[in-house]
């Protein structure tokens, strides 16, 4: 007879891991509060939202990203050179206009935020 071998993980291990399947769900989950109204965006905090890239990763050329400096999932002022969890690459041809626009979405977004704080 063939043994198995159990692997014990612990708590840490099984939230870390599980982590991004966790996000992924809350992000496909649509709030339905009522008819005609928008579905309610994620915090920041769950999302992983860093105002750095990640990698060759960012905001500005997200799916998500709604110049100069918001998301459509996320709540709160987005960095054009910032990244999270929801990550979604825009199709490559759009790439060029996105890269173009960052300097000027960057400035911007810049500018709002401290006037905002």
């Amino acid at each position: 007879m063939m043994e198995r071998k159990l692997e014990i993980l612990s708590r840490r291990e099984i939230l870390t891991k599980s982590l991004p399947t966790l996000v992924l769900v809350a992000a496909l989950v649509e709030v339905d509060i009522g008819k005609g109204e928008a579905q309610q965006k994620m915090a920041q905090k769950l999302v992983q939202y860093q105002e750095t890239p990640k990698k060759d990763q960012h905001c500005s050329i997200c799916l998500h990203f709604v110049p100069p400096g918001g998301c459509k999932l996320v709540d709160g002022g987005i960095n054009p050179n910032g990244w999270c969890a929801l990550f979604a690459p825009k199709p490559r041809s759009s790439w060029r206009r996105a890269a173009g626009d960052w300097a000027t979405m960057s400035r911007v977004w810049h500018l709002q935020k401290k006037t905002t704080l």
